[in-house]
């Protein structure tokens, strides 16, 4: 039999294959649906996606306009959203397209999105991704991986947790996906700007790379964490082209299109706010935007300057230029200096407060493994794998590859929040592990089982046969056939061993998925609670804010009858879309710290200074539960006194 009869139908084989894996992702991800669905709607998982379904239900009404600022959370000020649209956009016009309506049906549309989105995750994204940095063995082991890989990234496209995280990991890994694609093709077709034909195709490239750039960022402007991932992978491939003497100009070309589209976009998306915060829509992200742009054209002029000078100059000459660039811009603008130092430090620092927020604290070993287990030692195999064959090959997108996965493992380790972007990098590494050991074992592999490999065997040497100038020869029939074969056998075993972590990878996340899934069935909301707020809602006077209305920050102010709920933020926005009442702290945060805030109210000591409190943030109703006097009071404390903590007074 021969290999060449396989490949004719390879294609109907994958796609059967990746259909397959895209069913298999989207019902893990349904488990949940029979427990979560009432005739009251769904009780959706989690804080936060309560507050999504709001913005759904102001955005159904409004479409497409979007709530940026919304006076019924964090009396007395308002809260401004610092998240984009297009999340809510998504689900709010198919619940116009399906005819969704009531409020049960419209929760019921938003709680198939995040599911929708995971299952969308297997074939256009992880299989391409992996198609493209190796071949299309590589695609179908990350679809694999993909469609079972538990941990946050699984969590969080489950039915019912109607968040934008999944979102979040859709649109950037599509971001990367579209910008490996753009130094595939400037490697293919290199670019020199003496020539404006080889410009053409090129350019598309990076202006599609920065729709889906501009895309991520109209999710979350947590989009910059990519925009980093270029800039530093940038710095490395510059140093690389000028060891080399290579031309640059595509790189410039691409870096120039991705962020003249982010830069747009932010103005189309709008700021919302006025300082340099890179965790805001800010004129701040603009900067950096801009900045990204300035320094790949920086780094393009010296290696122009520097061509025929030793390679060595040129890493020097950015070192130095960096430090210098650092103190002018301290010197000249020392507010945005202090701005990026502390956007640093916020994004890879924790806090004390920080830490009583569940997704901001570090990604503990223990968690790592029970998430993600073996799957990670796959992932370590897949870096040594990728670094050595970037060090045969020299293709940028697996330089581009290396440096995506080690930013986003590092931040992961500072905050857990983002081991539902790392999984895309533990599926991407394990899988192309997977495709380069059985890559090295195919030849004998084929050998083994009597298919004639023909030209299957590309990447696989041929055990039995020795190479001469080109030619294939026969193998000589004496003794040292006998060590050759025995020798060759040997490429076996890495693949082997990775078969056994696969397996073991993709049990234990399968059994993981069906514990989460059938323990969020009933992880919603507790009843006790759904049900006295909704008497609440009932039983309390209006507050004078119309729920569905659309308010601009700067004209907005509250009437004389509006009034606060004080509860711990873990509770703002149960109050907020049950009840349809305007509570003082919300799961952003706000309205916690301060000597107004939660934190404070809780924790006073006699009456009158709680009741000061009150007075001053227009308290009129307090909505307590067991869980803030015990498991919630440590945070609580924290909050009130960040150098105490939850220490007991004695």
């Amino acid at each position: 039999m021969k290999y060449e009869a396989f490949r004719k139908y390879r294609i109907y084989g994958i796609l059967a294959g990746i259909a397959l894996l895209s069913i298999l992702s989207l019902w893990l991800r349904m488990l949940p649906e029979q427990g979560l669905v009432t005739e009251l709607g769904v009780n959706l998982l989690g804080n936060d996606p309560w507050y999504n379904l709001r913005q759904v239900e102001v955005t159904v009404a409004h479409f497409p306009d979007y709530l940026w600022f919304d006076p019924m959370t964090e009396f007395p000020t308002g809260n401004v959203i610092h998240w984009g649209p297009i999340f809510v956009q998504i689900i709010s016009l198919l619940a116009i397209v399906t005819g969704a309506a009531t409020r049960p049906e419209i929760m019921y549309v938003a709680a198939w999105v995040p599911p929708l989105m995971g299952m969308a995750m297997v074939p256009p994204l992880l299989y391409a991704v992996g198609e493209r940095i190796a071949d299309w063995k590589c695609g179908l082991f990350a679809a694999l991986f993909g469609a079972v890989v538990s941990g946050q990234y699984f969590y969080r496209s489950l039915f019912g947790f109607v968040d934008h995280h999944i979102a979040e990991t859709l649109f950037g890994t599509l971001f990367c996906l579209c910008y490996i694609l753009a130094l595939m093709e400037i490697r293919k077709n290199p670019v020199s700007f003496s020539d404006l034909d080889s410009l053409k195709r090129p350019a598309l490239f990076a202006l599609a790379a920065g729709v889906a750039f501009y895309l991520g960022l109209a999710v979350m402007p947590t989009m910059i964490l990519f925009a980093m991932i270029v800039a530093i992978f940038t710095v490395f491939q510059f140093v690389r082209d000028s060891w080399k003497k290579q031309n640059s100009d595509g790189l410039f070309l691409v870096n120039t299109g991705v962020f003249l589209c982010a830069i747009a976009g932010l103005f189309v998306i709008g700021f919302n706010s006025e300082g340099f915060s890179m965790a805001r829509y800010s004129p701040g992200q603009a900067i950096a935007y801009l900045l990204l742009i300035i320094g790949t054209a920086i780094l393009w002029s010296l290696q122009r300057v520097l061509r025929d000078r030793p390679w060595q100059y040129y890493p020097a000459v950015i070192v130095g230029a960096i430090a210098a660039a650092y103190i002018v811009l301290s010197v000249v603008a020392p507010e945005f200096s202090r701005m990026l130092l502390g956007n640093l430090f916020a994004f890879f620092g924790q806090s004390a407060t920080v830490m009583t927020i569940q997704e901001a604290r570090p990604w503990e070993a223990a968690n790592a493994w029970s998430s993600y287990g073996f799957g990670l030692i796959l992932m370590f195999g897949g870096f040594a794998a990728l670094i050595w064959d970037f060090i045969r090959k020299e293709r940028a997108e697996h330089l581009f590859v290396l440096v995506w996965s080690v930013i986003i493992l590092f931040s992961t380790m500072q905050h857990v929040r983002y081991e539902y972007y790392v999984a895309v990098n533990i599926v991407l590494l394990a899988a192309y592990f997977m495709y380069r050991t059985l890559s090295a074992a195919q030849g004998r592999l084929l050998e083994m089982t009597g298919i004639e490999g023909d030209k299957a065997t590309e990447d696989a040497p041929l055990p039995a046969e020795k190479v001469k100038k080109g030619k294939r020869q026969p193998p000589k029939k004496d003794v040292k056939e006998t060590k050759q074969g025995a020798l060759s056998s040997v490429v076996i075993i890495p693949f082997a061993v990775g078969v056994i972590f696969s397996l073991l990878f993709i049990s234990s996340s399968v059994a993981t998925d069906f514990d989460i899934g059938r323990s969020m069935a009933y992880g919603g909301m507790q009843p006790d609670w759904h049900s006295s707020l909704e008497w609440f809602g009932e039983n309390s006077p209006d507050t004078g804010v119309d729920y569905y209305g659309i308010y601009d920050k700067e004209t907005f102010t509250y009437p004389p009858e509006s009034y606060g709920v004080m509860s711990w933020w873990d509770y703002g926005h149960y109050i907020t879309f049950v009840s349809k009442r305007i509570p003082n702290a919300n799961p952003f945060q706000h309205g916690v710290a301060g000597p107004n805030g939660a934190a404070a109210f809780f924790l006073q000591e006699n009456e009158a200074d709680a009741d000061t409190i009150m007075d001053n943030v227009g308290t009129r109703y307090i909505i307590t539960d067991i869980e803030m006097d015990t498991g919630k009071f440590w945070a609580m404390a924290t909050w009130y006194d960040p150098d105490v903590g939850g220490v007991p007074h004695i």
